[in-house]
């Protein structure tokens, strides 16, 4: 059986737990897997070199993580308009065709939503953030047909460009628009796609006493998974889901379009990565 050889391009991954979930998904599926952290710096190359390098040794695809997602979009071919609109791609697939360009953060939401919260209508959602993961998140969302979009961020312009792109897109009903704190009130679901929470990062996005009676919150950030704004929209008593399953589903996914083979055993996986966290 040939192996099948993998990798992450990015500037940060020393501590990046890819290499492990890939590794035992090939375990579980009977595949001889190897995934190899790539570094340009350390490699002594540009991002375009490595990816060329990778391309030409053979890799059946690679991930890519900060600060390339949006860099290596001109390299591929994106058959879905809305990951096209995202303007960033995590997982690249090399095929005959050339390069294909896949964002399973945008996948992997919609995943994690439905293992975590099941059936529920996302409805109208305020949305803390407007960067990568927000845009990711967001185009979730509206596949899921949340009914409007809220988007809060410092820099508004950013935030009217991807209510922009949002209603641009022909795939659900959702409206999406610039918003403020006030918006709070009228929440279904409420998410932080913020670094706020993160370790280095203190405070939540929302202010204290404002988290309001939602159904339901997510919170990107899943380093540590207790944070600030999960610790106010449990009191609140929204249904919450955590970055972490996000982070699951996005490898989750990218290794299935490597590979083409269905992970069905998540329990034995799920409790493989928390084993070696």
């Amino acid at each position: 059986m040939a192996q099948i050889q993998l990798g992450l391009i990015g500037d940060n991954i020393k501590a990046s737990r890819a290499p492990n979930l890939h590794h035992f998904c090939g375990e579980m599926t009977g595949l001889d897997v190897d995934y190899q952290r790539l570094i340009p710096a350390d490699l002594g190359t540009e991002f375009d070199t490595t990816f060329a390098n990778a391309l030409n040794s053979g890799y059946r695809g690679l991930n890519i993580t900060l600060p390339y997602k949006e860099r290596v979009v001109a390299k591929l071919t994106i058959d879905d308009p809305d990951i096209a609109r995202i303007g960033a791609c995590n997982t690249v697939l090399f095929t005959e065709d050339g390069p294909k360009g896949y964002n399973t953060d945008f996948s992997g939401f919609i995943a994690g939503f439905r293992d975590t919260l099941g059936d529920i209508a996302p409805g109208r959602v305020v949305m803390f953030g407007a960067g990568g993961v927000g845009k990711a998140v967001a185009f979730g969302l509206k596949r899921l047909k949340a009914s409007e979009l809220i988007f809060i961020d410092p820099d508004t312009a950013k935030a009217q460009e991807l209510a922009d792109a949002i209603n641009a897109s022909h795939n659900g009903v959702t409206l999406a628009r610039v918003g403020t704190l006030d918006d709070l009130a009228r929440a279904d679901g409420v998410i932080n796609c913020t670094p706020l929470g993160m370790v280095g990062y203190g405070g939540s996005p929302v202010p204290e006493g404002a988290f309001p009676a939602a159904t339901w919150a997510f919170d990107a950030v899943y380093t540590p998974v207790n944070t600030p704004f999960k610790a106010q929209a449990e009191a609140a008593g929204a249904a919450f889901m955590s970055g972490y399953e996000l982070y699951y589903w996005q490898g989750v996914d990218a290794y299935e379009i490597f590979t083409g083979v269905k992970i069905t055993d998540h329990a034995t996986l799920r409790a493989h990565l928390l084993k070696t966290a």
